[in-house]
């Protein structure tokens, strides 16, 4: 296990976010499949490349609202696409809400609307994918609010939560490609790609 929590190596990601999830599951007595687990922690690596957080647009990369995502669920041509729709939802919604709480205080949704969003997501993903019957989703959806306050609990002990222009920076660094900013994501236990970078003018 990494000794130095602020610090994540990029190659050790996966095995650095397995230790602390199962560390706080145990902490906590949240009791899931270990599909769930290996979900979390593939997430958690995941949103570390910020291209899969963010979205470009006009105005750069920023973060897609949740109702949008939702739009797209509700507008998708199929089942597959309104999955994968509803799925990012989800995805979105349990990271931000596990991770950046505090950075959900001065907005104008707070992070009820967050766990709410997520839930209805994943549970509506179990009930319309035929491939979603392991009951991976059905356990996301119902257990929604505890994996928040497990995440909750990974970001303190990564000194991620109590940073909550975190998001801000991110946002930064891809549009400028700050080294400050890079450095203080890397500081913070963050570990953008160098490729994910924006193409946005400035």
């Amino acid at each position: 296990m990494n000794t130095n929590p602020a610090v994540i190596v990029s190659n050790d990601i996966r095995a650095y976010f397995h230790d602390e999830v199962d560390s706080v599951l145990s902490k906590q007595a949240v009791k899931i499949d270990d599909a769930t687990e290996v979900y979390l922690v593939n997430l958690l690596a995941t949103f570390t490349h910020a291209r899969e957080l963010f979205e470009e647009t006009d105005d750069g990369l920023q973060l897609r609202p949740l109702a949008l995502h939702y739009a797209d669920a509700i507008n998708a041509p199929g089942v597959a696409e309104r999955t994968a729709a509803l799925r990012k939802l989800g995805d979105i919604a349990l990271f931000i809400s596990g991770l950046f709480a505090d950075s959900l205080n001065r907005k104008l949704v707070d992070v009820d609307y967050y766990i709410a969003m997520g839930g209805t997501a994943y549970s509506y993903v179990h009930d319309i994918s035929p491939i979603s019957k392991t009951g991976l989703f059905a356990e996301l959806a119902e257990k929604f609010a505890a994996l928040v306050d497990v995440l909750n609990e990974v970001s303190e002990r990564s000194n991620l939560q109590s940073n909550t222009n975190v998001l801000r920076l991110y946002e930064v660094w891809l549009k400028t490609g700050s080294n400050r900013a890079y450095d203080k994501l890397q500081r913070l236990g963050l570990n953008p790609t160098p490729t994910a970078t924006s193409v946005a003018t400035h």
